[in-house]
């Protein structure tokens, strides 16, 4: 799998919704970063947040 992740791509990798993935940037849950209108997530950044069940390291 490639370093960078589409919503589709991460939402399938974890196991939710785009309605979950959505609320969790908006929280500041979740690492994404938007280029013009598109998503995209850093698996390594993903699997560290999953590592910390959630929570982000900063």
């Amino acid at each position: 799998m490639d370093k960078w992740m589409s919503m589709k791509q991460v939402c399938a990798y974890l196991g939710i919704s785009r309605d979950t993935a959505m609320k969790w940037i908006k929280n500041k849950e979740m690492r994404a970063h938007q280029i013009d209108r598109i998503w995209r997530f850093d698996k390594d950044e993903i699997d560290e947040w999953m590592r910390n069940n959630g929570k982000s390291p900063d």
